[in-house]
């Protein structure tokens, strides 16, 4: 397109009116700035002309739905809330980050449309298989459930833990389902038939408190299992012979949260105050990230969601020609470099480029309570974290800086989970709700009352589909719009 050509998209009038004008250029989110040099543009020119102009310059066939900020705030109208000045004397250039946004939409869930009972104790977590399509729930009553989400009713109920299960997690295939309870054994399951594969992996002298498959694009059989312990040490677990591969000792208190990274490293945080990375290879300590004050309760990495996707061609991104170990790896590398989040009872977190760097990025504050829980979206674009402050706060992914604050829970924020669109946020409460909050208001889309005590777990399916919770009454409860 030519330059006079974009220049009438912008002013939607002919040539020669007045109008108030703004020397602007378009940038990536990662800092690459577009062909087609400097931009006059009309100040009151809106979203959907910028959207006609990047594409142009993009030249896309079909046209990508973008984002538009300028100094980190978000364009939602036209550009003359944005820039200051007085626009016929400046000679400032105006930078204007463009973000292509998914192309599918996940709608809100509106609804219960299902109560799932058979525990016998608290639901403490709650997990969708990696295509959507399972849902597995870890119980104090000793069981993992196996739940059909279309029948709305008990596949399997998979017995052998003698002692609370505390977490579970899904191979990336899809194929497995991993559950660790409170004696620190760790099982495996088959999801079709709900019984268990191959004996218990045995060797945690305390309790397991977090589980982390290796990535399908590193290993396409899903062989190794991570997970952390109270007992201060990581394991990484070869799961056909169910026996240890590896034990990664240095932390001095309980291991709260394992990740295992796209790049061959695992992170361990620790109620030691540190956050250690490890070579998962051969087990060799990388290096010590340190700051917090007190425990590290929580980790998560920005690429925790094409990890947990791994070879699922899910929604309008799907593409056929690739293999599903090559569609894994694109995806994985699509996100650029990994970023690590920590959160802790110092009430603070912590973000970190932990595959290079010792020193934080950036320390970020405001909650006055500590902080339960941290994901980052889809997209890799924004951090949520979760507080017995009753508060959400939503943080800038790659600096750190502070975006807004979700409130509306009338107590702790025990769980929150994203939308697969990046564009919703659902969080379930010690209040007995859940709630669903928009990222284009940063407000309230949802209140979601149905339980009847407090909510530990919540997760959105990773197809957009639905929702599912669970807490101290027992039962899960399956949201839908």
């Amino acid at each position: 397109m030519s330059k006079r050509n974009l220049d009438d998209v912008a002013d939607g009038a002919p040539a020669g009116a007045e109008a108030k004008r703004v020397l602007s250029r378009f940038k990536s989110d990662t800092g690459e700035v577009l062909p087609g040099g400097l931009l006059d543009l009309p100040v009151d020119v809106t979203v959907d002309k910028l959207q006609a102009i990047c594409n142009a310059l993009l030249q896309q066939e079909e046209p990508l739905p973008l984002a538009f900020y300028v100094n980190n705030v978000e364009v939602t109208d036209t550009l003359e809330r944005y820039v200051g000045g007085d626009f016929s004397l400046s000679e400032d250039v105006v930078e204007i980050v463009y973000q292509p946004q998914a192309v599918f939409r996940v709608r809100a869930v509106t609804r219960c449309t299902g109560s799932l009972e058979g525990h016998k104790e608290a639901v403490i977590s709650v997990a969708f298989s990696p295509d959507g399509r399972h849902l597995a729930s870890g119980s104090g009553d000793t069981t993992v459930r196996l739940w059909d989400i279309f029948t709305q009713t008990p596949h399997h109920t998979c017995e052998g833990h003698r002692h609370w299960v505390l977490c579970i997690s899904w191979s990336p295939c899809g194929t497995r389902l991993a559950s660790a309870c409170k004696n620190g054994l760790i099982h495996l399951w088959d999801p079709g038939t709900g019984k268990q594969i191959g004996k218990a992996m045995t060797g945690h002298k305390m309790w397991v408190t977090s589980l982390c498959w290796e990535p399908y694009h590193k290993n396409p059989e899903c062989l190794h299992l991570a997970s952390s312990s109270k007992d201060c040490d990581v394991r990484i677990w070869d799961t056909k012979r169910a026996q240890t591969c590896r034990v990664l000792s240095g932390h001095t208190k309980s291991v709260t949260c394992v990740k295992w990274g796209g790049g061959g490293l695992i992170y361990s945080a620790s109620q030691d105050r540190t956050i250690k990375v490890w070579r998962a290879e051969d087990g060799v300590l990388c290096r010590t990230l340190e700051g917090h004050g007190h425990w590290v309760n929580t980790l998560a990495l920005n690429v925790d969601y094409v990890l947990r996707v791994g070879p699922f061609q899910l929604g309008a991104t799907a593409n056929q020609t690739d293999g599903p170990l090559e569609y894994a790896r694109k995806q994985y590398e699509s996100v650029g470099e990994e970023r690590l989040v920590s959160g802790s009872d110092d009430f603070t977190l912590y973000l970190w480029k932990p595959e290079k760097e010792k020193k934080p990025i950036a320390r970020m504050t405001g909650h006055q309570q500590l902080i339960n829980d941290v994901k980052f979206s889809p997209d890799g674009r924004m951090i949520a974290s979760a507080s017995f402050d009753k508060s959400i706060k939503l943080w800038e992914s790659n600096t750190g800086v502070y975006i807004a604050s979700l409130r509306g829970h009338v107590q702790a924020v025990y769980s929150i989970a994203w939308s697969a669109d990046s564009r919703l946020l659902v969080s379930g409460s010690s209040d007995s709700t859940l709630k669903v909050w928009s990222m284009k208001t940063k407000n309230l889309s949802q209140d979601l009352p149905g339980h009847a005590d407090e909510v530990y777990a919540v997760d959105w399916s990773p197809d957009g589909l639905r929702v599912a919770s669970g807490g101290k009454d027992k039962v899960l409860r399956l949201w839908q719009n």
